[in-house]
């Protein structure tokens, strides 16, 4: 057996008292940092498993759409945005469940499903895509006032055209032919080809532009 000298003894002493003091922090570090370790692996496995689940799931919403089977895409749906609505594909799915509703004559089925995109996705391309369909539902409802609060809404500038053409045509309906000319002539400024010519028509029905604008201001 070793022999220990005096000054190895008192070392020794040194870290038995080090320890006694602080082993148990030290301890505590370390399984604090092993807890941390797992759990960033399990929040990335369980970040992994949701948009799996997430994604076969949408998946299954767009299949049963396209065959028709609205039970089916109900089903899958509902799932989805019970279980999985903070994910991305919760909105895309809604989206398309929401045109599916409204081919079918479910009208309240498909508003409801754009105002729970609107609610919930956290992308704001994919609110806007929800605000301008449901605003355009609204209009083919007759609901005027209704369609123009909904573009009222905050938006993204790349989405400035559709609103402002939709608006004119919330405003036609409602009667309002002036501002519905100006509304379709700031669209007019901000859409390109070929949805411009559809515009443009819309315009020259209401007499042409409220004030000309110049070729140059028009975007290419």
């Amino acid at each position: 057996m070793a022999v220990y000298d005096h000054q190895e003894q008192e070392q020794l002493e040194d870290i038995k008292a080090w320890w006694k003091e602080w082993g148990g922090h030290v301890t505590l570090i370390a399984v604090a940092a092993v807890l941390v370790m797992a759990g960033t692996f399990g929040w990335r496995e369980w970040k992994a498993q949701q948009a799996n689940s997430a994604s076969t799931l949408y998946f299954t919403v767009s299949d049963a759409v396209r065959a028709k089977d609205d039970s089916r895409a109900k089903e899958a749906m509902a799932q989805l945005a019970t279980g999985y609505g903070s994910t991305g594909y919760a909105p895309r799915a809604a989206l398309l469940m929401a045109e599916s509703l409204w081919i079918d004559g479910d009208k309240a089925g498909a508003q409801a499903q754009l105002q729970w995109v609107i609610d919930r996705a956290s992308e704001s391309d994919l609110k806007d895509i929800a605000r301008y369909r449901l605003a355009e539902t609204l209009i083919e409802e007759q609901k005027f006032d209704d369609a123009l609060r909904t573009l009222d809404a905050k938006h993204s500038p790349a989405f400035e055209g559709l609103f402002s053409d939709t608006r004119g045509d919330a405003l036609l309906g409602a009667g309002r032919r002036d501002e519905a000319r100006a509304a379709y002539q700031s669209a007019l400024l901000k859409v390109d080809n070929p949805y411009r010519n559809v515009v443009q028509i819309k315009l020259d029905g209401l007499g042409g532009p409220v004030n000309p604008v110049a070729p140059e201001e028009i975007t290419p």
